[in-house]
């Protein structure tokens, strides 16, 4: 089942570090961000994930939780938590099942090789759990402050509701 904006997530239940479980349902009230990236330890995605733990506070003022999501395992996963001081919790989708349903998976040409990889992807999901905003494809320099702006007009959104 593919992920639509503003349509509920589908059902998944995830594993991540420090022992959380994450499911569609797991963080119904909080503004969820899901940011997808290819690999731990690599370039784009050291500073992705620096630039998420700086801007972490900001997040969590708003409302909102983090999570990465790539396909290392747990062993992975915790060393480079450690490395980086990152505050929030890294999904271990071993077997791509988050991967597909957002639709991450993508053919690219490494060093002349056709390679299935993760396409750099953030999902926002509001407290609802519907998807409220998606960036795909996306280039690491400035995304993590377009992110912060998305969250903070959702929550101003939701105010005006309530």
């Amino acid at each position: 089942m593919a992920i639509v904006v503003n349509k509920p997530l589908p059902e998944f239940e995830a594993c991540a570090t420090g022992g959380v479980t994450v499911t569609n349902t797991s963080h119904l009230g909080q503004i969820l961000v899901l940011y997808f990236y290819p690999k731990d330890n690599t370039p784009g995605c050291t500073t992705e994930a620096m630039q998420f733990r700086d801007k972490y506070d900001k997040f969590v003022k708003l409302g909102a939780v983090v999570f990465g999501v790539s396909r290392d395992n747990m062993k992975s996963h915790e060393a480079f938590k450690e490395k980086l001081d990152l505050p929030f919790e890294l999904i271990a989708d071993t077997e791509e099942k988050m991967c597909h349903m957002f639709g991450v998976v993508k053919n690219k040409i490494m060093y002349g090789k056709k390679v299935k990889g993760i396409e750099r992807s953030t999902f926002l999901v509001a407290p609802d759990g519907t998807l409220a905003q998606e960036w795909r494809g996306l280039k690491v320099p400035g995304h993590v402050d377009e992110v912060l702006k998305a969250v903070k007009a959702l929550k101003n959104a939701e105010k005006q509701v309530a």
